[in-house]
């Protein structure tokens, strides 16, 4: 019995050992690597928006359903209600690190690249660049549509700048599965949920989990109160 427990003690001495040395390794390798991949990508043709180019109501809005502690989490945040278990932080690190991400033992390796190298050598604001050029956003006609500024011709055929409120949040309404809200082939699905981000926006639906990211149904009152086809040209205006 002793020279058992003796022997699983060693084994699991070693099986840490392997852990810290493959997050140690993973750490140092990405903090050599980010400041040329982040280079790279701020430099690409398609970085065609800066945060600037956002007014504070759309930026306050995104964080507001994608990120809402973005500015003060160190690249991961298990906390916030309504965050979800992936930042922008690390929703980034999927992106630039990895050629095929497979949920799983991937996880630990996004968040550390996430907590220790993106975040820490990256500002917030570079962050949300990249993040609002870079996001998938759904396809249209075989095309994959990616960034904020691509979507908005796209889906309405127009500038970023010239976007209604509601025309912005059914974009932001994409991001968390692109194709089950898409603007153009989901209508419904799109609407819907973009009358939940509004919901969360005006502070009458407050997410009571972290994982409480579909909000859940807006009561009957609300639906009423919304047109579909043309809702109030600021959101904050009340009837």
């Amino acid at each position: 019995m002793k020279r058992f427990l003796k022997t699983t003690f060693w084994v699991i001495i070693l099986l840490v050992a392997i852990i810290l040395s493959y997050c140690t390794i993973v750490v140092i390798k990405a903090r050599i690597d980010t400041p040329k991949i982040i280079k790279k990508v701020l430099n690409a043709d398609n970085m065609t928006l800066k945060v600037s180019d956002l007014n504070q109501w759309q930026i306050d809005a995104l964080l507001t359903i994608e990120d809402p502690n973005f500015y003060k989490h160190n690249g991961m945040d298990l906390k916030t209600p309504g965050a979800g278990i992936t930042t922008i932080t690390q929703g980034l690190v999927k992106i630039y690190y990895f050629n095929h991400f497979k949920p799983g033992f991937a996880k630990l390796k996004q968040t550390l690249i996430a907590v220790f190298a993106l975040n820490s050598l990256v500002s917030k604001d570079d962050q949300l660049r990249l993040f609002i050029n870079n996001i998938y956003l759904g396809n249209v006609n075989g095309n994959r549509v990616i960034g904020f500024n691509n979507a908005a011709n796209v889906y309405y055929n127009k500038p970023l700048n010239q976007l209604t409120e509601r025309e912005y949040l059914s974009i932001v309404a994409m991001i968390i599965a692109p194709q089950n809200f898409n603007i153009l082939n989901r209508p419904e699905a799109n609407l819907e949920r973009t009358e939940r981000l509004i919901s969360v926006i005006l502070g009458e639906y407050k997410p009571k989990s972290l994982m409480d990211i579909y909000y859940g149904q807006l009561d009957k009152e609300t639906q009423k109160g919304l047109a579909p086809s043309s809702y109030f040209p600021s959101i904050y205006d009340k009837k």
